[in-house]
């Protein structure tokens, strides 16, 4: 049942910007970070980056209010291959208001359909996200 739910829809502006990023030729770690607006009912863009380390990327993110991620990690897999993968983030700390929760948690499915995307992952607390914590992620990808 919740797999269904939609508590909010995406920016349609939002999903112009996710699908230039997903065609982008940069040869860098770049993000989106993405928020509820509450009052529209819509997920609308927060914050975008070049150049950003998962550790860098970890500090802009809220300690206490939920939020979406669309990286593009520069991965170099074991046999010296490098991939792009784009990896959607759910961050969802403890402690956050429940009805944030529930919009975020609500919206997440539509997003990533949205986005089109298929390495998604979710974190409780910021601190979680590190490059060692990305690596055993996407390592299930080969």
């Amino acid at each position: 049942m919740s797999d269904s739910l939609v508590v909010c829809d995406v920016d349609p502006e939002l999903i112009e910007k996710l699908k230039k990023f997903r065609f982008q030729k940069e040869a860098n770690n770049a993000a989106i970070i993405m928020k509820v607006d509450k009052d529209r009912q819509l997920v609308v863009l927060e914050e975008e980056f070049q150049d950003v380390s998962p550790e860098q990327l970890r500090n802009e993110l809220p300690e206490r209010q939920p939020r979406f991620v669309i990286y593009s990690y520069k991965y170099i897999h074991n046999d010296g291959r490098i991939s792009y993968p784009l990896c959607f983030i759910f961050s969802s700390p403890a402690g956050c208001k429940p009805e944030q929760q529930m919009m975020y948690a609500g919206s997440k499915n539509r997003l990533v359909q949205a986005a089109e995307l298929t390495k998604v992952f979710e974190i409780r607390s910021t601190e979680e996200l590190t490059e060692q914590w990305l690596k055993e992620r996407l390592a299930f990808f080969r």
